[in-house]
């Protein structure tokens, strides 16, 4: 018996499965009457492409742009340097998750301040900071909040617990970033010549898949919302190859095992209970992007670190390194490889930019899977 779609769908690494959509592929790529220039705008998407050899399945008129799907690769070195100078501050804690530990900014980076003698804490988890809080009653717990939509309803949440069980101690420096923003302005830039896109997993999960109908409506682009998986990646080319071939222009959702039309309202509505949106935010790689980012609403600044100690952190913007083209990277004008330093004086242990740091990034993808 034949695999059907349906079959195919449950079986998420599935060679057999991955096998019978890439025969599907291959025939509706042949009748496209343009190539298909697709941007995947999630790193936990592009992994998947590299990991699992995608890329080297696609027929040659289907090309993978690999877009600014990472937070901790879109932070420009001065939002790093605000990290690195509060850790510095008296009787502080810099709380943070994992991936921004290495991630180097104008001079230094969280890993050298800690082992000068700064007090700095990776996370496992978001809430861990309620506990640092507790035991350290004396101490200015400082929590570095970075993430996509995906992770800003934990930042809420935190604040609501803490807030609920009076901890007056923690403060919040909000880095969260907005997905479709950065999506219109690779648009508008017409740079990149997408004409396709996949939609993130996760954040779609919050945000919902209307979030993407500008793209179709503004831009005559289609978006298929697609899961982590092999099959999911492979899958959402499919349905995006279908749209094309019939002549359609939709926001479809591939990863309907997750993903709704309006997203997760009780998180959304648990963000706009702390946060609200930023006039405009510097994105590494793609400069200012209006209404593209958070931050905490004007009654909780008594908690608001960038206010509470802005004397001391610089605003100015700060270039990359010379030899770095994380920022074209990003736009979908590069890929790793074209990177003179690629794999060579830049690594994950010794990374010169922060497309190499994050385990979301593309060149950490490309040094894993693609050397």
């Amino acid at each position: 018996m034949s695999l059907t779609l349906k079959d195919l769908y449950f079986k998420f690494r599935d060679p057999e499965a991955i096998k019978t959509l890439n025969k599907l592929i291959h025939k509706e790529a042949a009748k496209l009457k343009e190539p298909m220039r697709v941007m995947e705008i999630c790193g936990g998407h592009t992994h998947t492409i590299m990991k699992y050899g995608l890329k080297q399945l696609m027929p040659e008129n289907i090309t993978f742009i690999h877009g600014p799907g990472c937070p901790v690769c879109v932070m420009p070195k001065e939002r790093i340097d605000h990290a690195i100078e509060l850790a510095k501050q008296p009787d502080v804690i810099l709380a943070t998750l994992g991936d921004m530990i290495r991630v180097p900014g104008s001079k230094s980076s969280l890993a050298k301040v800690r082992a000068e003698g700064a007090d700095v804490r990776p996370l496992h988890s978001t809430f861990d900071v309620l506990q640092i809080a507790k035991e350290n009653p004396d101490k200015k717990v400082v929590f570095f909040a970075i993430g996509f939509e995906t992770t800003t309803p934990m930042t809420a949440a935190l604040m609501d617990r803490a807030f609920k069980e009076g901890i007056k101690n923690i403060y919040y420096h909000i880095n969260h970033v907005l997905v479709p923003p950065p999506m219109r302005a690779i648009m508008d830039s017409g740079e990149a010549k997408i004409n396709a896109f996949i939609g993130p997993s996760h954040v779609s999960v919050i945000i919902g898949a209307k979030s993407y109908q500008f793209l179709t409506d503004d831009y005559k682009t289609p978006v298929v919302v697609a899961g982590f998986e092999p099959v999911d990646v492979m899958e959402s080319i499919l349905m995006l190859l279908k749209q094309k071939n019939e002549g359609r222009c939709e926001v479809e959702i591939q990863y309907k095992r997750a993903t709704t039309w309006e997203g997760n309202v009780v998180a959304q509505k648990m963000i706009d209970k702390y946060m609200e949106v930023r006039d405009t935010f510097r994105w590494r790689g793609l400069g200012d992007i209006p209404k593209s980012a958070l931050k905490l609403r004007d009654e909780f600044a008594e908690f608001d670190a960038e206010k509470i100690w802005a004397d001391v952190l610089p605003n100015e913007p700060i270039d990359d390194h010379k030899m770095c083209i994380c920022g074209d990277i990003l736009r979908g004008l590069a890929t790793p490889k074209d990177c003179k330093v690629f794999g060579t004086a830049c690594t994950p242990e010794n990374p010169l930019g922060s497309c190499m740091v994050s385990d979301e990034g593309a060149c950490n993808a490309y040094y894993r899977y693609d050397r």
